[in-house]
């Protein structure tokens, strides 16, 4: 395990900074139910879901990125996902460009 610095806790989900940051402000947000990646999410965690994002967008805030932010869900080996536990990234704090990659 990675050692973190949480800046956001509850019942369903964590978010903290992520270790290779991206952006000046790039932090994960992370649900504690264990879901492998978004691929595999099912209907019932449409909830979970929509709570992770509203923490996303709470923790934003909290991280004075009241100009913009980019939050990326990578799904599978071409969506280079690397971490096999769901995690949305969260980056801003600087101009984001497209196409992202």
């Amino acid at each position: 395990s990675i050692p973190a610095t949480f800046i956001h806790q509850d019942d369903q989900c964590v978010a903290f900074k992520d270790v290779a940051p991206q952006a000046p402000v790039h932090f994960l947000v992370i649900p504690r139910k264990p879901i492998a990646m978004i691929e595999e999410a099912e209907e019932t965690d449409g909830p979970l879901l929509g709570h992770m994002m509203l923490v996303a967008k709470k923790v934003a805030k909290e991280q004075g990125l009241e100009k913009g932010y980019r939050v990326v869900i990578n799904n599978g080996v071409e969506g280079a996902q690397s971490v096999y536990h769901l995690h949305i990234h969260v980056m801003g704090g600087r101009q984001m460009s497209w196409p992202p990659g």
